[in-house]
């Protein structure tokens, strides 16, 4: 079980992290290199909790610390991936800045980000309190959401990108029961595998997007 977990997590990682490079070199506009800022983003927020977590299957050091930060770091750029995912929509639809919905998008980030901030987490405790793990992820679920409906409403317009709300939905679907019951059914944990695959199939929806110079603002450009 730990091989093949720490393997997967190695691979996710990498994968993770020369996707968002690839993007970033070859990434003509903002909204392209923002793809491969927000899979960086992603990479390298889920390594501090990853890399501890691979560490403590093969060492017996006590790596609560590192696994509790690496949570709490994880948590926060997660936020940050979905207000990209915010104004990737707004780059490749070519729509103007709804005041409101900026508004939301920023509330709900900063909402979450201070939540996990808060000691009541305990995140270095080695246990997470059901009551703020529920708490912390109210307004990450409301903006998860508010990203899929505005990523979904406008999916005919969004060529290769037009099922990203699915893969978005589907994290969310696995994400939910690992927070809310894991901490009384270990197994549950599992289905942050299926999860991490939907992170890694919309990081390999958007590099091949960027590499194959097909997204709907270069479209209405040349038009």
């Amino acid at each position: 079980m730990k091989y093949g977990e720490s393997a997967f997590d190695v691979l996710y990682l990498l994968t993770a992290v020369v996707l968002g490079l690839v993007m970033l070199k070859k990434g003509r506009g903002a909204t392209e290199k923002l793809m491969g800022i927000a899979v960086l983003i992603l990479g390298f927020g889920d390594a501090f909790h990853l890399v501890p977590r691979v560490i403590n299957y093969f060492s017996e050091s006590d790596m609560t610390m590192w696994l509790g930060l690496g949570k709490l770091i994880t948590s926060i750029t997660m936020t940050v991936f979905y207000v990209c995912m915010y104004y990737i929509l707004l780059g490749v639809t070519q729509e103007r800045e709804n005041l409101w919905l900026t508004l939301a998008v920023w509330f709900l980030a900063a909402l979450r980000t201070g939540l996990c901030l808060l000691e009541q987490n305990e995140w270095f405790s080695g246990r997470t309190p059901l009551l703020w793990a529920i708490i912390r992820n109210v307004p990450f679920v409301i903006l998860g959401a508010l990203i899929v409906v505005l990523w979904f409403r406008r999916r005919d317009r969004l060529g290769r990108l037009r099922f990203i709300w699915l893969w978005f939905t589907l994290s969310f679907l696995f994400y939910i029961p690992v927070t809310v019951g894991a901490g009384f059914v270990p197994m549950l944990g599992m289905l942050m595998l299926p999860k991490t695959i939907c992170y890694v199939i919309i990081a390999v929806t958007f590099t091949v997007t960027v590499v194959k110079e097909a997204l709907p603002e270069r479209i209405l450009r040349r038009g």
